[in-house]
């Protein structure tokens, strides 16, 4: 297993290895030991979701208050999807940058994203089917999110027509969300990070 960091700090990309022979194929996909030693703390297993899309979907950009926010680990068990992680954390030498990692079921790689990351993705197949392993529970008050085609967040979605849920299109800007006080705070993100290492 590779686990490299992206340009955002507080992102991993995770690279399994792959055996396969003409039964079929097998592979850890996740393993908390490897991906503790890289971030610097254990992912707490709170909640792990199941979400599929059809071809052209995009959903996110969302985000949790901090603390305790939500870290994710989210892998493409069916099709392709482009995972988009963007920098919501105010002070941030990296705030209001994205980065994209394609995720499908041929590289079967992943990515871990920490708490007061903001997530998107946009599906590249029909039933495109991601999983996700949670470290805190859905909390519909402490979550948030930002506009996907916010121009200041300027992500090339791989979609002619982005399909987007009522609620991801009524959400705010990032201008906006910075404005109301929303987003989390960098410094507060690694506090609150080093109290997870000490775990």
């Amino acid at each position: 297993m590779k686990i490299r960091p992206l340009s955002i700090d507080g992102a991993w990309e995770v690279t399994p290895v792959q055996h396969g022979d003409p039964r079929g194929l097998f592979t850890e996909w996740y393993r908390f030991d490897h991906l503790a030693e890289a971030v610097g703390h254990p992912l707490r297993l709170a909640q792990g979701n199941l979400s599929v899309s059809a071809r052209g979907v995009v959903r996110g950009i969302h985000f949790a208050d901090v603390p305790p926010s939500q870290a994710k680990y989210v892998m493409c068990v069916r099709g392709a999807v482009v995972d988009v992680i963007v920098d919501l954390r105010v002070g941030s030498p990296t705030y209001g940058q994205h980065e994209m990692v394609r995720l499908d079921d041929v590289d079967r790689r992943a990515v871990y994203i920490a708490e007061g990351l903001g997530h998107g993705f946009c599906a590249l197949s029909d039933d495109a089917t991601l999983t996700y392993l949670c470290s805190e529970t859905f909390a519909p008050t402490r979550e948030h999110a930002i506009h996907p085609l916010d121009p200041d967040l300027a992500i090339d979605w791989p979609a002619d027509s982005p399909q987007l849920s009522s609620k991801d299109a009524a959400a705010p800007s990032l201008a906006s969300a910075l404005a109301d006080g929303t987003l989390p705070n960098y410094k507060e993100c690694q506090d609150y990070y080093a109290l997870l290492n000490q775990v």
